[in-house]
């Protein structure tokens, strides 16, 4: 493959450019799908709120079990995307692309969090005098691309460290009493 190109500089690089080019027509384009892929772990048209892994942990009898399995979804996600995810955030202000980019993350992760919550509050799971509304904010809070760089790559946290403390301080600001 290297000889086709031997002697004849830069035409492989035009011909690569123009293929990158015929699927991302922007910049914008290919970062999106790349953080799109990242996001999912693989390039299967399946958002995360229709993944197998989400919908069982939505299905999930036990609450504590729910929330373990939630949390072990979005630390996953995070390891492979919250790095990206961070960069739509940073560049929110000054990139109309990366603004719709984080808006569009921060809604589906709302969306998700508010529907785990109503399935916990449906059960009567929650703690006393915590509405469904009230316990998503919070899993959108503590299980944000933020706080796993906080603390994950500033405070460089073990990978288990972080996630036990996630899965314990989600379940017991929602559910009340210890951790997982």
């Amino acid at each position: 493959m290297a000889r086709c190109c031997a002697g004849r500089p830069g035409r492989g690089r035009r011909r690569s450019r123009r293929t990158v080019y015929a699927a991302f027509p922007g910049k914008a384009d290919l970062f999106r799908h790349v953080l799109d892929v990242a996001t999912v772990g693989d390039e299967r048209p399946v958002a995360v709120a229709d993944r197998p892994e989400i919908r069982d942990a939505f299905e999930e009898s036990d609450p504590r079990a729910a929330i373990g399995r939630a949390i072990d979804y979005t630390v996953a996600l995070f390891e492979r995307a919250g790095d990206l995810i961070m960069v739509t955030v940073q560049a929110a202000d000054a990139d109309p692309d990366m603004r719709a980019a984080a808006d569009a993350g921060s809604s589906a992760t709302r969306r998700l969090w508010l529907t785990l919550t109503q399935t916990l509050q449906d059960g009567g799971a929650l703690r006393p005098g915590l509405s469904a509304q009230a316990a998503a904010d919070i899993l959108y809070a503590l299980a944000s691309p933020h706080t796993h760089q906080l603390l994950r790559r500033h405070c460089r946290w073990s990978l288990q460290r972080y996630r036990t403390w996630l899965a314990g301080t989600a379940t017991e600001q929602l559910l009340g009493g210890s951790g997982s």
